[in-house]
């Protein structure tokens, strides 16, 4: 580990290298990471799987999944739209007259990455915040989440290792290690810009540290979710079983420690899910990440037990939960109903009538996903624009476990799902790490060449209010 002075000083020294290299230079740095750790798969996943209990065949694929992610925003940045590349001639005859405007982003500087203990890959030292941040130029000093610190330092090493031998410029990533460690990091003054994933109460604390700097700066955190699912009543009658197959799977998937687990659950009264649902609960209390997240999720979970009006459908203390209530109830203990439980519980919530549906969703905090189960054919003109408002993510008879990264991909929503209205996950993640900035009658010679008339990099363009393509 480096002490966050020293790596942030790297950073910053790097930060020039870093912001003027081609984008072709630096998805060649992004395509040497994700070959060096898939050359060290096995090391990687045995070490994580001492550390995390994730399994073998979890552990592989958030391997691939993060080698993979690190070359599509290889790809983002050679395509090159991401750049936002536009120009404005100048136009005399204009009211007022027109000056020549050209605008692009460009990179902030150094970033601070918080790692996350439910992805000790994909969400951790090498992951997207990571890939998205390095992708278009800003140096990059992680803080190790000490759930898998032995993964994080060996993770590093394979990175620091392939930037180098790539041609990155020295600094351009670090790593620290501790809780004062990441208090330094986000005051620290050279740090642009900090990435974030974990829990609401340490997300808003940090939240709030960042903004009360002399000097701001963006808190870019993904944090707490409850990702609400709605069942028709058609739905219901038609598929039943089927639904109450996909939530058990869904709700205890990785035990329940993903941040789009579905934790609140809207069906008729009378369910034929809920009626199917116990058999498929697990009775073993799990082994979940780190002592202090089985704590909170025992806490959670006797949290919302101790609500008058709630009754446990399924599941014991420390294992996985299913508990139930009803409109009234939730209406009356929203901010302990609604609070989330990392882990293996889901809350199912009956309603009578579509009204009465309607006005609780209309109640609902940000989440990262809303899922919706409707009969085919059925309209959905009175539930959707409300789950429209309180996610970033509509699913339709699917579940929100797993987040595919791709080019229209999101991965955000209001608070408290996030602190922004930017994602973490697909190509547009880059855009937290880029500030605008528009160059006004600058010459040819002083432009970036993604500005300039002959479009030497062959990128997408918006030219006097037209987009032209590469």
């Amino acid at each position: 580990m480096t002490d966050v002075d020293e790596a942030v000083r790297a950073a910053a020294g790097a930060a020039a290298a870093a912001r003027t290299a081609t984008d072709a230079e630096r998805a060649t740095w992004l395509r040497a990471m994700a070959d060096r750790l898939d050359a060290a798969v096995d090391e990687l996943v045995a070490l994580a799987d001492e550390e995390t209990g994730l399994g073998d065949a979890r552990l592989r694929g958030e391997v691939a999944r993060t080698t993979g992610q690190l070359r599509m925003f290889a790809r983002v940045v050679e395509e090159g739209s991401y750049l936002e590349a536009t120009i404005d001639h100048a136009d005399p005859s204009a009211t007022p007259p027109r000056p020549d405007l050209r605008r692009i982003l460009r990179p902030l500087g150094p970033v601070a990455v918080f790692a996350a203990s439910n992805f000790p890959f994909a969400f951790s030292v090498a992951g997207g915040d990571t890939a998205s941040a390095l992708a278009v130029g800003c140096p990059v000093v992680v803080k190790a989440h000490p759930g898998h610190p032995r993964l994080s330092r060996r993770t590093a090493e394979l990175v620091a290792e392939a930037l180098s031998a790539a041609g990155a410029p020295d600094g351009v990533f670090g790593l620290v290690d501790g809780f004062d460690a990441g208090l330094a990091l986000v005051d620290h003054p050279a740090v642009t810009a900090v990435a974030f994933t974990g829990s609401l109460a340490g997300g808003r604390a940090l939240h709030d540290r960042a903004a009360a700097r002399p000097a701001p700066i963006p808190f870019f955190g993904e944090l707490g979710s409850v990702n609400p699912v709605v069942v028709t009543a058609e739905a219901d009658a038609d598929r039943g079983a089927d639904l109450a197959a996909g939530l058990a799977g869904s709700f205890q998937l990785g035990v329940g420690q993903f941040c789009t687990k579905p934790g609140l659950v809207f069906l008729p009264e009378g369910s034929a899910l809920e009626a199917a649902l116990a058999p498929l609960v697990g009775a073993d209390a799990p082994r979940m990440l780190t002592p202090s997240i089985a704590d909170g999720f025992a806490a959670g979970s006797e949290r919302v037990r101790g609500v008058p009006g709630v009754e446990v459908v399924a599941g014991g203390r420390a294992a996985p939960t299913v508990a139930a209530t009803d409109l009234a109830t939730l209406a009356a203990h929203r901010e302990q109903l609604l609070a989330e439980v990392f882990g293996p519980f889901t809350l199912l919530v009956r309603y009578g009538s579509r009204a009465e549906l309607a006005a609780a969703l209309a109640d609902l905090e940000g989440s990262l996903t809303a899922t919706l189960h409707a009969g085919e054919g059925e309209s959905v003109d009175d539930v959707l624009p409300l789950l429209e408002e309180v996610a970033g993510r509509v699913l339709f008879a699917g579940w929100p476990t797993g987040v595919a990264v791709t080019w229209s991909q999101h991965h955000g929503g209001p608070w408290p799902a996030t602190t922004s209205q930017h994602t973490s996950v697909g190509a547009t993640a880059v855009r937290r790490f880029l500030r605008p900035i528009v160059y006004q009658d600058a010459p040819e010679a002083a432009l970036p060449p993604a500005l300039r008339d002959a479009n030497p990099l062959g990128i997408p363009r918006r030219v006097d209010g037209m987009l032209q393509t590469a």
